[in-house]
């Protein structure tokens, strides 16, 4: 006797109703099919009622399955606009939690233990506003307020603070480096005082010189040794040789917890003209001219006036939650270092608002529905834990959705700072990011250098999937496995590689490659199934950074490359070009590999950003890569990054 068994889930966007015939006695559970047609799965939930009776005629009761939601469902609900991009702290977010802890309970994952839900606060700092900040001259022939615009700088201290201004040129301390040192502060006094420094660094230094500048050049690092100077305030120009010429520092989200411990603000031109104007003979671009060449015995100076600055920064103090779940082991007896976490960010951009949008003009303020960044990761994870739950397993399996991943890795290193689950207890940590495109079958495997164990496992593992895999040993990624592994948690992270749509309004749904996607999930699951049946825990490696990761200039100027860095080639592989970018322009494009950048060979990413820093805004540099194995060489102008 044949029998017709369905399914039917609530009708909202992406959830399925599915049937199908098989012979009675059955297994009743089947695999969802994905629709958005509200009509369709009306149409299907009254035929199931028909069903039903022919059913129970036959002798067979049909039994309602409630099943996580297919891959490609859950990516086009997370990225949808509905959401809006997922930005930490914002109602859409809130939303894609709430839905990724219902396809949690679908399959029986649990809340962590000794926690009162599926969601983890931690705080941080959302958004850093001025709340009025002056800057007064205490001189009887000027105006208390010079005209011109001051603003705060992210990491002020708030509060009034009163001295005399010295100006400290760029305001850079290097130590000595091959017989080269650089301190703005030598020669002048600046106790109690308030500093004048420019933004950047020397412009017309020489490439090996603007390198070692570049470093030392952040905005924070100049107010941490103003403040170690004694110093009571800064004050930053953005000089009228360099990029971005007069303009205020944008107020940028600062998620760190603290201020910098002194008072800072920016200045535009109008006003840093005026200021320099009571200093005798002396302009600011003449002062900023002779300062350019990188001479170390180019002095700063006192500009004789007394000035207050009344420093009020606004810091909205916001909670961000992770979501976490737990399946717990199956076996009676439980394995050594009890946990195996997977982990993907479930957060995004939002509308592009906290300034890491790659938007074309066209497209700034459109929503960022972070598809592959990173919807992909999230319905992994949930296919993988989903598989899981159904294995034996002599290891827990802790199931992380962090947020706060795009401003900088907040969920996660809150998860490890807190330790609801003790790290040295952790056997592993894997992490999806990124893992919807896959291209040429190519996945990377990241973090490889982390154990001993990982190098063969992913081979072994791989011979049921067949990807060509990308093996990367360092652990030192821009996501959320760098948490990990400062921690000392053996960690590997899975990878398809960037393209033309990262962070951009144009990362939908539509672009991701779901077979691929699902192949990947799989994949994942099976790594995991290893690791909790393993008797013995991977062992964790520290590998030592074989480079830095750059000094400031790249964060300047822009080039409009994509770099892939799941691939490890001679030289910088790139993943694509931004549109209408430099890069473009120079005639670069998608699967070039970079080997020489302004004089300097490329052999790495580091080889790259180290090349970057001896870039000049509107200065043409030349570029060597290869194509087809053919060598190329053109020219590239950089732009500055607003």
């Amino acid at each position: 006797m044949t029998e017709i068994s369905c399914s039917a889930r609530s009708l909202g966007p992406g959830h399925t109703a599915s049937c199908r015939a098989h012979a009675c006695p059955v297994d009743r559970k089947c695999s969802p099919v994905h629709s958005d047609n509200v009509t369709n799965a009306v149409a299907l939930f009254h035929l199931a009622l028909a069903v039903g009776a022919l059913a129970l005629v036959s002798g067979c009761a049909p039994e309602v399955v409630r099943a996580p939601m297919s891959i490609q469902g859950n990516v086009e609900v997370l990225a949808s606009d509905a959401f809006g991009g997922r930005l930490t702290g914002s109602q859409g977010i809130q939303q894609a939690a709430q839905h990724i802890i219902g396809q949690l309970e679908l399959f029986g994952a649990e809340p962590l233990p000794g926690s009162e839900g599926y969601r983890l606060p931690f705080e941080y700092t959302g958004s850093t506003t001025d709340g009025g900040t002056t800057l007064r001259v205490h001189r009887e022939e000027e105006r208390p307020e010079l005209e011109g615009a001051v603003r705060a700088l992210s990491f002020s201290e708030s509060g009034a603070v009163s001295g005399s201004l010295v100006f400290v040129g760029y305001g850079l301390v290097v130590p000595e480096t091959d017989g080269f040192s650089y301190d703005s502060y030598a020669t002048v006094d600046v106790t109690d005082k308030i500093v004048v420094a420019l933004r950047y660094s020397p412009e017309d230094a020489d490439r090996e010189l603007r390198s070692v500048f570049s470093r030392y050049s952040s905005l924070r690092f100049k107010a941490q040794a103003a403040r170690q100077r004694g110093a009571a305030g800064l004050i930053i120009v953005t000089g009228p040789r360099s990029p971005n010429a007069g303009a205020l520092v944008p107020m940028t989200a600062d998620t760190a917890a603290a201020d910098s411990g002194i008072a800072a603000v920016s200045v535009d031109v109008a006003l840093a003209d005026r200021l320099f104007a009571l200093a005798p003979d002396k302009t600011l671009e003449e002062a900023q001219l002779e300062l350019d060449s990188g001479n170390p015995h180019v002095t700063g100076f006192e500009i004789p006036v007394e000035v207050t600055l009344d420093v009020q920064v606004v810091r909205e103090q916001e909670r961000g939650y992770n979501v976490v779940a737990y399946l717990p082991p199956t076996t009676a007896a439980v394995a050594d270092k009890p946990y195996v976490v997977l982990g993907a960010h479930y957060d995004h951009l939002g509308h592009g608002e906290d300034g890491s949008s790659l938007a074309k003009p066209e497209e700034v303020g459109d929503v960022h529905n972070g598809a592959d960044d990173n919807a992909s990761g999230v319905s992994a994870v949930l296919s993988a834990g989903a598989e899981l739950a159904s294995q034996e397993r002599a290891r827990g399996v802790v199931l992380a959705f962090w947020s706060g991943e795009e401003l900088g890795l907040l969920g996660s290193g809150d998860f490890v700072d807190s330790a609801p689950v003790p790290m040295d207890q952790i056997a592993a940590y894997v992490n999806f990011d990124m893992v919807g495109r896959l291209r040429d079958n190519e996945l990377s495997v990241q973090a490889l250098g982390s154990s001993s164990v990982w190098s063969d496992l992913v081979e072994e593992v791989n011979a049921s999937f067949g990807f060509e895999l990308q093996r990367v040993t360092d652990p030192y990624l821009p996501t959320d496995v760098m948490s990990f592994n400062l921690a000392e948690v053996p960690s590997l992270a899975l990878f398809t590689g960037s393209h033309e749509d990262y962070h951009r309004p144009t990362d939908d749904a539509e672009t991701v490659d779901y077979l691929g996607l699902e192949r990947i999930a799989r994949y994942g699951a099976a790594v995991a199934t290893h690791l909790v049946s393993e008797p013995e825990p991977p062992d964790f490696v520290r590998v030592e950074r074989t480079g830095q990761a750059g000094g400031q200039m790249q964060i300047r100027l822009y080039t409009g490359t994509i770099p892939d860095y799941a691939s490890e080639v001679d030289g910088l592989l790139l993943s694509g070009v931004m549109g209408g970018g430099p890069a473009e322009k120079a005639g670069l494009r998608e699967g070039d590999i970079i080997v020489e950048l302004a004089g300097q060979s490329v052999t790495n990413i580091y080889d790259y950003t180290f090349a970057l820093d001896l870039l000049k805004v509107g200065e043409p540099a030349g570029v060597a890569f290869t194509r087809d194995g053919e060598r190329v060489e053109t020219v590239l102008v950089p732009e500055a990054r607003q």
